[in-house]
């Protein structure tokens, strides 16, 4: 029998996916708990459509990471934080306060995006990486100032 996955299934395969498995393996396992559908006439088309229509999403969502991944890469940021004896901060900075920076200059990054290794706990300049896709990756500056 000729399903469609609906969802990731581990050693079988990935959601869209049209396998042939056994017929009682379908119908006790997989359409029952709608892992899988049926791969009729009807579902093989509305399966291309989907595809076509992610295929364009993906397209789209490209180009809008690529178009920030450029605005991105020629910014530096200027974060000022209070600072105690020796120029040690109070506070460390951590990608939220990256995340809230970057709204203030007009950008909207998800903080998930943001690959802080660990909280910025000095004066200086530091380079951040913003992951958007895997293969699109912006640079940001950011400057840690004394507040005042």
């Amino acid at each position: 029998m000729e399903v469609i996955l609906r969802e990731d299934i581990p050693r079988l395969g990935k959601a869209g996916d049209v396998l042939k498995v056994s017929s009682g393996y379908a119908r006790n396992f997989l359409l029952p708990r709608k892992k899988a559908i049926e791969a009729t006439e009807s579902a093989l088309k509305a399966l291309a459509q989907e595809k076509v229509r992610q295929e364009k999403r993906l397209k789209k969502d490209r180009e809008d990471a690529i178009k920030a991944k450029e605005k991105l890469d020629s910014l530096t940021l200027t974060i000022p934080q209070k600072v105690g004896d020796q120029d040690k901060l109070f506070g460390a900075v951590t990608s939220e306060d990256i995340v809230e920076a970057l709204k203030r200059e007009g950008f909207s990054v998800d903080r998930k995006k943001v690959l802080l290794d660990e909280p910025i706990k000095s004066l200086g300049i530091f380079t951040v990486p913003v992951k958007f896709l895997p293969d699109v990756e912006a640079t940001i500056r950011v400057h840690i100032t004394k507040e005042g």
